[in-house]
C-alpha cells in the first residue's frame, strides 16, 4: 500500500511537467494532459514535485500506517553501559559549556545490514535525515529505516538503497539549476562518497548525553567562530592543521557524516541546499562532523582555551577604545 496521495488541482496546473522532471523516483508521468502518480508506492514522500510547482497546485498527504514496523518482534540490541552514557553526557556539557552551543550534538550511527537495532523508536511520518538531525539537537532520538526516510539521495548515499537514475547521472541536479550542465552533475556525482548499496539498515541519530548506542560520528551545530574553537581544540595540543572537505553538496550526509567515519577525521561543512531548504537552520549556521574518539580531546582542549583565549577573543581585547 502507497504511504502517500499525490492531490493536483487541475484548476491551477498549466501543465508544465516540472513535478514529473523533478521527482526523483519515476512516481509522476502524464495521463490525459496532467501529471499523475502512476507509481504511487514507489513515493517517498520528498515533496519534490510540490515544493518545484510554479503554481502550488500538488499537495503530498500521508496516508500510510504510521504504525508500521517489520521490526517489531526483532531483537534489539542492548544498550551502552551506564558509564560510558555518563562519559557521553559530560562530554557533551563540556563542549556545550564551553562554546555557548545553542543546540546539543547529535550523536549519529549507521546501522550495519546484519546488526541488531537499538530500541529506539522510528518517527511517525517519513523525514529527511537533515529533518531527524534537527530533531536530534533539540532533544529527540530517532531511528530510520530507509522506507522512514524521504530523502532517497540520502538512503543511497548511506548504503541502504540503490540511487535513483535521475540522482545516478546528476539529471536532477542541472534541473534545479544547482550545476550547469549534465558534465558538472556527473562530476559531482562521481565525486561524492557513498556507502555500499544494502551495507546500511537504518540510520540513528540522538543527543549525544542521550545515545544508546556507540556513535561513528558527532555532528556539532555552530556558528563559524564556535567551529574555529572547535579547530583549535583539536589542535591544541598538537599545532596539527586540518583539511576539510566542502561542496556545498549534500553537506549533512555526506561532508558532516560519511568524510569523519571513512577517514576518522573531523570535517567541515557549510550546508547545502536541501538541509537548509528543509530545516531550521539560519545563514550564520554551519556543521561540523568529528570522529567520536576525538571528543575527548575536544572537551579538554575547549577547556583550556577557555580559560583565557576564548573570553580575551570574545570580548574583542585588541580593539582600541572607543572615546
Amino acid at each position: 500500500m502507497a504511504d502517500y496521495k499525490f492531490i493536483h488541482s487541475q484548476d491551477r496546473c498549466v501543465q508544465c511537467g516540472l513535478c514529473i522532471d523533478f521527482c526523483p523516483c519515476y512516481v509522476l508521468d502524464w495521463v490525459d494532459g496532467y501529471p499523475a502518480a502512476v507509481n504511487p508506492d514507489a513515493c517517498v514522500g520528498c515533496t519534490t514535485c510540490s515544493g518545484n510547482c510554479p503554481q502550488r497546485a500538488i499537495t503530498i498527504e500521508a496516508i500510510g500506517n504510521a504504525s508500521f514496523n517489520p521490526f517489531v518482534d526483532e531483537e534489539r540490541s542492548e544498550g551502552i553501559p551506564k558509564e560510558k552514557s555518563d562519559e557521553y553526557a559530560k562530554l557533551e556539557r563540556i563542549i556545550m559549556e564551553k562554546l555557548d552551543l545553542r543546540w546539543k550534538p547529535v550523536a549519529v550511527s549507521l546501522i550495519e545490514k546484519d546488526e541488531l537495532l537499538p530500541d529506539v523508536l522510528m518517527p511517525p511520518e517519513n523525514l529527511r535525515f537533515c529533518q531527524a538531525m534537527m530533531a536530534a539537537r533539540r532533544g529527540a532520538s530517532i531511528l530510520m529505516p530507509p522506507f522512514r526516510h524521504s530523502c532517497p539521495d540520502g538512503t543511497s548515499i548511506f548504503g541502504m538503497t540503490d540511487v535513483p537514475k535521475k540522482l545516478a547521472t546528476g539529471e536532477i541536479y542541472v534541473l534545479f539549476h544547482k550545476v550547469v550542465s549534465a558534465e558538472a552533475a556527473a562530476q559531482m556525482v562521481a565525486e561524492r562518497p557513498t556507502l555500499p548499496a544494502n551495507s546500511r539498515r537504518a540510520t540513528y541519530v540522538a543527543p549525544l548525553s542521550k545515545t544508546v548506542r556507540d556513535p561513528e560520528v558527532v555532528v556539532i551545530t555552530g556558528t563559524p567562530e564556535q567551529m574555529m574553537w572547535l579547530c583549535m581544540s583539536m589542535s591544541y595540543y598538537t599545532g596539527h592543521r586540518f583539511d576539510f572537505h566542502a561542496s556545498g553538496f549534500n553537506s549533512m550526509c555526506v561532508e558532516a557524516v560519511l568524510y569523519p567515519i571513512m577517514t576518522d577525521q573531523p570535517n567541515i561543512t557549510f550546508g547545502c541546499y536541501g538541509c537548509r531548504a528543509a530545516s531550521d537552520i539560519g545563514e550564520d549556521m554551519m556543521f561540523m562532523g568529528i570522529p567520536t574518539e576525538l571528543l575527548p580531546t575536544v572537551a579538554s582542549g575547549l577547556t583550556e582555551l577557555a580559560k583565557k583565549a576564548i573570553p580575551d577573543s570574545r570580548n574583542k581585547i585588541y580593539v582600541p577604545p572607543i572615546m
